[in-house]
């Protein structure tokens, strides 16, 4: 924890900035009278839309008690017969959802902040967590029930204030894209690659360097990934190949499990013929440089954007790591 508590303070002056398809493709609002769970019967409301997010294609041991993880403490809690929204550690940039009830039917959770709406898929029965990542400000957390087709009804709703303890405070902790909670292979293999280094550019360097290195692009799986896909990382470690989403997720994980703030950045990039592909991507934070937008690579004098799935697909041919150090062949949709 020293390499984090040497990072905080230096945070707070700094700025930050979905739904996400599968794969590659002011004042916290925690009253007194909220301290004990609020049960709120199912709303009947008008059925809404929702449409799967594209899937990001483009393709081109370490104690889990040490660390940073997400726990749904009750302390501020929404919920019903069916479901419940554990959003009792908001300062520190998460929520956290149930589905309690049985069901066979798809369910969602969209999470609106001030200025993005993300939609994630929910599986009954088990608490997922979802980064507060869209910043201070005002949210409102829906649990959807599919009813036909893409349409859904509400089946519980929370609204709050954040006001988060630090801008990276989002993207230190295991979610449901960035999923190393019991990931124990990739965290053990990060705290073997990082040996007695705590300087976070010199982790992100030895971390990437061992990605691009060892893993390849699967094409199979970019081939016939379908609305949903979620890493496993340590799967993704013993295949040593996957789409984007997979590379930028064992990343990230890797890096946060060493305490270096990470998010997983997903968006567009021209894949030419005015064609454009979903592309999944890395940003990380140091006390030095504060934010390091878009993922950077070490050309051994300066940092450059660096993207580990173009850099590894393309054995980092000079023309593509021209490609991935000009920002303006990346768009940013979502951050995770």
């Amino acid at each position: 924890m020293k390499r984090l508590k040497k990072l905080l303070p230096l945070a707070l002056t700094l700025s930050l900035t979905l739904t996400f398809v599968a794969g590659c493709s002011g004042e916290t609002a925690q009253k007194e009278d909220t301290e004990e769970s609020i049960y709120v019967d199912q709303v009947v409301m008008e059925e809404i839309n929702v449409d799967d997010e594209a899937v990001a294609l483009a393709g081109a041991p370490a104690a889990l008690s040490d660390m940073l993880m997400p726990v749904a403490s009750g302390a501020q809690v929404q919920q019903n017969s069916r479901a419940v929204i554990d959003y009792s550690n908001i300062v520190d940039g998460y929520v956290m959802v149930k589905f309690t009830d049985a069901t066979q039917t798809r369910l969602k959770v969209q999470v609106t902040g001030p200025t993005a709406t993300y939609t994630y898929d929910l599986q009954p029965g088990d608490w997922a967590t979802f980064p507060l990542s869209d910043g201070n400000g005002a949210y409102k957390v829906n649990v959807l029930e599919n009813t036909s087709g893409t349409k859904y009804a509400q089946v519980l709703a929370a609204n709050f204030n954040v006001t988060l303890a630090n801008e990276f405070a989002p993207f230190l902790r295991p979610n449901q894209y960035v999923n190393y909670a019991n990931a124990t292979n990739t965290i053990a293999e990060a705290k073997r690659l990082a040996g007695n280094e705590t300087d976070p550019l010199k982790l992100v360097e030895v971390i990437y360097t061992y990605v691009v290195n060892n893993f390849s692009y699967d094409k199979e799986l970019a081939a016939t990934v379908k609305s949903g896909y979620l890493p496993v990382l340590d799967n993704v470690l013993a295949a040593k190949k996957g789409i984007c989403f997979d590379y930028a997720a064992v990343m990230a994980g890797m890096l946060r499990s060493l305490e270096v703030p990470c998010k997983l950045v997903t968006g567009y990039v021209p894949l030419g013929n005015g064609q454009s592909g979903y592309h999944a991507w890395i940003s990380v934070w140091s006390g030095e440089n504060g934010w390091v937008e878009g993922a950077i690579y070490f050309d051994g004098t300066t940092w450059q954007r660096m993207d580990p799935t173009f850099a590894s697909s393309a054995n980092r041919s000079e023309s593509i790591m021209q490609y991935i150090g000009d920002g303006s062949n990346y768009s940013v949709k979502y951050v995770y």
